[in-house]
């Protein structure tokens, strides 16, 4: 995962992006399910209500990859993450100094998307006012987390482990000191030192997965430590 010759990103990201600008649905619709979540919210939590919230979203996507768009990449020091938010920061820009507001139906790709879904997390997770950076931060937090989460689940159930994971999956994130390994043992029909074991090599895959998944987003794999420390932040 080092930058390429060209100084753009040579990662698995950088590769969709490339893919949907040679006019992929495919490629574009893989970015859009990735990251939707995160700047949805940067843009409700910016004030606009949820239809415009919705088109807003769905048009940055489809115009994500006009020219000249990918010129502010190595202004955000290798990272995906900074680079899709001033993405959409200066897509804002435009659309207020054009119309104030996208015309409702107009050239738009249309993504099948859950937003019923993300306002009822948005309203859970709002109970105190953060900005708009911030809440794109947390929801791109969690939408990595989620993701590795699924990519662990779909290992243990292709191992025919999924009954497993299911019971054991609320240990990955905790502190260690705080597995209830005696009261896991009882629920499973194992011993401790069984359960003990089990809980320590999904935890490590667990790590894997998600030190692999924020690497993909990074132009340097030497920054993977100091974004991890910078996304859990955004659970303070």
């Amino acid at each position: 995962m080092n930058a390429s010759s060209d100084g753009y990103f040579a990662t698995t990201r950088w590769t969709v992006v490339r893919a949907a600008g040679q006019e992929s649905a495919a490629a574009l619709e893989s970015l859009c399910s990735i990251y939707w979540m995160p700047l949805y919210a940067y843009v409700r939590r910016h004030g606009f209500g949820r239809e415009d919230a919705e088109d807003l979203t769905q048009a940055f996507f489809s115009k994500l990859l006009e020219k000249k768009t990918f010129e502010t990449l190595r202004q955000e020091n290798g990272r995906f993450r900074a680079f899709l938010l001033v993405a959409m920061k200066h897509f804002l820009a435009n659309e207020r100094d054009r119309a104030g507001r996208l015309k409702r139906g107009g050239h738009i790709t249309h993504f099948s998307l859950d937003w019923q879904q993300a306002e009822d997390r948005l309203e859970i997770a709002d109970t105190t006012q953060i900005s708009p950076d911030a809440a794109y931060d947390r929801e791109w937090a969690m939408a990595l987390l989620e993701r590795v989460v699924t990519f662990l689940r779909d290992e243990c159930d292709v191992e025919g482990k999924g009954d497993r994971f299911e019971q054991l999956k609320c240990y990955l994130s905790v502190g260690k000191g705080e597995i209830p390994y005696a009261s896991a043992a009882a629920s499973l029909a194992m011993e401790e030192g069984t359960v003990r074991v089990l809980v320590h090599r999904l935890r490590k895959r667990y790590r894997q997965l998600l030190r692999n998944e924020v690497g993909h987003t990074l132009a340097d794999p030497k920054m993977v430590d100091e974004e991890l420390a910078a996304l859990m932040t955004a659970f303070q």
